[in-house]
């Protein structure tokens, strides 16, 4: 009983990343927009300690390996793409970046997912994004180019050494 407890804690932190990015995204349709920049950072909070526990506590799993990708496209892609896309004026650059961040995202995280590397991340991390665009939004301040630039850099083959 205690083993599968134990087995469950990451998947909560997980789910907290999930729940996290889907109160940013109500937040934002509220006009809130502040606020639902704040609940990503929190996402990332979960983000950044769900796979700690998971190696941690010896329960990895292919299981919470997909679910933790699924969360963080909600939280660190979609989310932040709409904050972005809530305070930029209305154009075709806008739609296209809005469009381009979640989409890239979800393809770094499946490219990671399917080939993970040790010691260093391929391309600029969904989280890493992810926060910078909820930084943007905590001033309130959106750029297209910036947007359409973290979009790119997720799937760039640059290297970043993992912290």
């Amino acid at each position: 009983m205690l083993n599968h407890l134990v087995k469950a804690v990451p998947n909560l932190f997980t789910i907290g990343n999930l729940l996290s990015g889907v109160f940013s995204i109500t937040f934002n349709m509220n006009g809130y927009l502040q606020i639902a920049a704040m609940f990503i950072f929190l996402s990332a909070i979960f983000d950044f300690f769900d796979g700690r526990l998971a190696r941690r506590l010896k329960v990895n799993s292919e299981f919470g390996v997909e679910l933790d990708s699924l969360a963080d496209i909600v939280s660190l892609g979609v989310a932040p793409a709409l904050l972005f896309y809530s305070l930029e004026p209305p154009s075709l650059f806008t739609t296209i970046a809005f469009m381009l961040f979640p989409t890239m995202g979800a393809f770094r995280l499946a490219k990671f997912n399917v080939k993970p590397t040790r010691g260093y991340f391929m391309g600029l991390p969904i989280t890493a994004a992810g926060l910078l665009m909820a930084c943007m939004g905590i001033f309130l301040y959106s750029n297209i180019f910036i947007t359409i630039l973290l979009s790119i850099l997720m799937v760039s083959p640059i290297r970043i050494k993992k912290i």
